[in-house]
Formats: C-alpha cells, structure tokens, sequence
C-alpha cells in the first residue's frame, strides 16, 4: 500500500504520526508525509519521506490575522475562570456552536489557504495514495482521498474534541448551516464527490489516547498505544546520572514557544518562586524567551532548551506540564506522577489538556492543578509536594503503565489498517 499522511504546522502533532508512519514503512508499504514548507526540516529529521504543500503559513503572524467569530470573544472558559479548573464537557463561550464556527475560521485561515489544498490534492493524484491518515484538523485531507478512491483515517494527537463539538450541535449544523459542509463541499465537487459525515470524522480513526481518558461516542475508533517520539536530540551525559535528591521536569510543551503564541501558558515565574525553597532538582525544558521574565533562577533549577523526555523521565520522581498528549504519554510510558496546568489560549484546553488531568487526577496518577491563568505558587507547590510525598500517586502511575502497555502497539495495527483499508479504498477515478 500507499499511506499519505497529512500533518498540520506543530511538531508535537507529527511527533505522535510518526511511530505508525515508521510501523508501516517497516512491514514493506510505502509512506510519505505532507506538510506545510515550515515543516519541511523537521519531517525530514524523522527519516521518513515528506512533500511541502503549499505556502508558508508563518504561525505566528497568521494566528493574529484571522477575524473573530461572532459570539467568540472575551474569555472562552468563563466557568474555568470561576473556579480555576474545567471539564471536558464544557464549551467555549459556552456554547458548541460558536467554538465550532471559531475552530472552523481559524484552520481554514491560518492551516489550510487554497493554494495549499490546490497542492495537497495535486500531490494525491500525482502519487495516488491508497490510504490518507490525516491530523484531526487537516480537514482537507478528506478531499484528497476522495480525488483518488483512497480510504480515509485521522489519528488523532490528543482527545476527539472536533467530533465532540459535531455531536454537540448538530441540529443547529443542519438549521443554521455547518462551516465545515460549507467549505468542503465545493471542493469535493471538484473532484466529483459529495460532502458526509466521513469527511469530518474519517472512515475510522486511530486513537492513541487510553482508554480511560474521555472520548465521544459514534465515532469509530482503532486504539493504539502511544509510542513516545520526542524527535532527534543530541541528550546531555548528566541525564543519566542518578540524581543525588528528587528530580522533577517541568515542560511548557513545544507548540506554543515554536509559533510563538504568547500570554497562553503557565507563568515561568510563578512556576519557578514555587519550587525555590524545595530540596528538588528541578530541569525546567525552557528556551531564553520563556525565561525573560525570570529575573532570578532559584538555585535547585537546571534550564534546557531541549531535552528527549524519553531519556529524563526515567530518573523524575514528578512532571509538571501543561497537558499535552506527547507529555502525558511519556510520563504514562515511565510511571511518573503528574501535575498539569492547561494553558488558557482559547479554547485549546478541551483539546486534550482537560481531559487527561481529569484521567490522570481520578486514577490517583496526577493533580490537575489549576488552569494557567489562576496558577499561583502556592498552589502548584501544595500540588507538587502531594505527589511527591503520597507514596500512591507513584503506585498508581505504575498501574497506568502497566494498563498503557497492553495496548495494541503501531506494529500490532498494521493488519488492521490493512483490513480497513482493503474494506474502504474505491475503484480510483
């Protein structure tokens, strides 16, 4: 087979393709990845084959560019704000619909511009895929496969949050109209197709999160255990040194600082004044911007760009991060007791962030903190000292551990995408 996987401008999404990508490549199919040009190194660094489609799109000025949704504007989590944390069942502005529309506008204006959906079918018909998996919001994927008769699949970075919305509001998807029927089906048109429900949610979709972690129903779903990649990385000899007290990672994630999206995340100082006076070793994976605003660093904290989580976590008696899926399965991966604080940039936090500190926190694994924007010293340092001091957070992390590893593996799911695939390609036009 051919797999054409369309990924969207953020490592971390990649990052989670790219152990299926390489369990495919190894069983004798053919791969190759699609991206954006500000992609195109780090597809490259994965050793898999890649393909530019489009413009560059320059993240951080784009972001800026796309106008508001009526309805979407001021805080999008006004009951977070009230009591500092969310659930997954929450909606932007309170409302589906609007944050639907919202995420709608900004994929289409910031990812997807039409010479890059131009060149994405292009490539398809040029290189004639028999399957596409595609980024959850690399919604023009779906055109592509239907220009050429190839199954069609997401795999999802983190929870399901576009069929959550979907299902939220349909009936006003079918009384006041759907923005995404309304850009996609004049491209299917094109390329002499109709618009479905598939085209939203895929034929099937692969689904790395565990199962305990929250999901929507009515959507096909092929679970897969989430491989950690965290990218090529030349990693520091002290990592491995056993570490003479407790060693804690604290991470802000890298999608964030690489589109240089500011005022979205928990405030290095803030993180920082609540560790100064612990006996910890602290490695903080933080960049000269994100430390701007430090004006000192505490004594016990260690700064690094960039180090692989796959090679420190092992020695981590805790992890405070942000949430994202990459994070949260590494620290699955090697038992390590978690303390997330989502970010606040819109509504990025039902996106995942949410959903995993709620598993983690109901599992007795983690402390869902507070939301970045309420976070407070004290309040990580409460949270950090309880899973560091009750022996049952660690015993617990190692019980996910054990539960994360009994997945199907990107080898084990080979034969299923096969099956699906031989089940849903079309005779090619």
């Amino acid at each position: 087979m051919r797999i054409l996987f369309v990924t969207n401008p953020f490592r971390s999404h990649l990052y989670v393709q790219v152990p299926m990508a390489w369990a495919l490549r190894n069983a004798g199919h053919e791969v190759c990845i699609a991206g954006p040009p500000d992609m195109a190194d780090v597809i490259a660094s994965t050793g898999l084959p890649g393909v530019s489609i489009g413009e560059m799109l320059v993240l951080e000025e784009k972001v800026m560019q796309v106008p508001p949704i009526e309805g979407a504007t001021g805080p999008a989590d006004p009951r977070g704000l009230r009591t500092g944390k969310s659930v997954q069942t929450d909606f932007g502005w309170g409302d589906p619909y609007i944050e639907f529309k919202d995420l709608i506008s900004g994929v289409r204006g910031v990812f997807y511009p039409d010479s890059t959906v131009d060149d994405l079918v292009s490539f398809a018909r040029t290189w004639r895929p028999d399957l596409v998996i595609t980024d959850p919001t690399a919604l023009p994927g779906a055109v592509a496969a239907r220009a050429v008769g190839a199954a069609h699949a997401r795999m999802l970075f983190t929870v399901d949050r576009l069929a959550q919305l979907r299902a939220a509001c349909r009936d006003r998807l079918e009384s006041e109209g759907d923005p995404l029927r309304d850009w996609l089906q004049p491209l299917m048109e094109r390329v002499g197709s109709e618009f479905d429900e598939s085209a939203a949610v895929g034929q099937w979709t692969l689904s790395p999160m565990p199962l305990y972690v929250w999901r929507p129903q009515g959507v096909h779903y092929v679970p897969m255990r989430n491989v950690p990649f965290n990218g090529p990385a030349t990693t520091p000899k002290w990592v491995y040194e056993e570490p003479t007290r407790r060693r804690v990672c604290m991470t802000l994630g890298i999608s964030h600082r690489d589109a240089n999206i500011e005022g979205t995340s928990a405030s290095a100082t803030e993180l920082f004044d609540a560790i100064a006076d612990l006996d910890l070793d602290v490695i903080a994976t933080f960049n000269a911007k994100q430390l701007e605003s430090v004006p000192k660093l505490p004594d016990n904290v260690r700064t690094v760009d960039f180090v692989p989580l796959n090679a420190l976590l092992p020695s981590c008696s805790a992890i405070v991060h942000e949430g994202g899926c990459g994070t949260f399965a590494s620290a699955i991966e090697h038992a390590v007791p978690q303390v997330i604080v989502p970010n606040d940039f819109k509504v990025e936090k039902w996106w995942g962030s949410v959903a995993m500190a709620n598993a983690a926190e109901s599992r007795g694994a983690g402390v869902y903190a507070v939301n970045a924007g309420s976070l407070t010293a004290d309040v990580l340092r409460d949270s950090l000292k309880l899973v560091l001091e009750d022996p049952s957070y660690a015993a617990n992390a190692a019980q996910l551990r054990t539960e994360v590893r009994s997945m199907p593996s990107p080898n084990d799911v080979v034969p299923v995408l096969e099956k699906l695939t031989a089940e849903y390609r079309t005779s090619r036009p």
